[in-house]
């Protein structure tokens, strides 16, 4: 295995351009439709605050995993779509995501620890 950057394995690398809960479902809502505006990017990732999505778009945008389309019109009209990166992206967590489906209950019903 060879380091690159500040990365020690694929895995470290991956998990630093999905960071967290939110980019991997707003990437998959992006996947099952081939542009959204934020509002309805908004209504599909429950339970996201209007802060939280703005800063997640910001990060994927730079990581290259979206792209942000701005129109010049009144009003505004803004729209994101799954770049190429992106898609090769959501194909990785599907098998992730096939997982947590089989193991939803499991997940669920376990206790917490702290």
């Amino acid at each position: 295995m060879t380091a690159h950057g500040p990365y020690t394995c694929g895995l470290d690398a991956a998990l630093d351009v999905v960071g967290g809960k939110w980019k991997s479902l707003i990437l998959w809502a992006l996947a099952e439709t081939p542009t959204m505006r934020f509002g309805e990017l908004r209504r599909e990732v429950v339970g996201i605050t209007e802060k939280m999505l703005i800063q997640q778009l910001r990060q994927m945008e730079a990581d290259g995993l979206i792209h942000r389309e701005v129109y010049r019109e009144v009003p505004p009209k803004v729209e994101y779509s799954v770049t190429e990166f992106g898609r090769s992206l959501n194909e990785a967590l599907t098998p992730l995501g096939d997982w947590g489906e089989r193991h939803m209950q499991r997940i669920a019903n376990r206790e917490v620890r702290l």
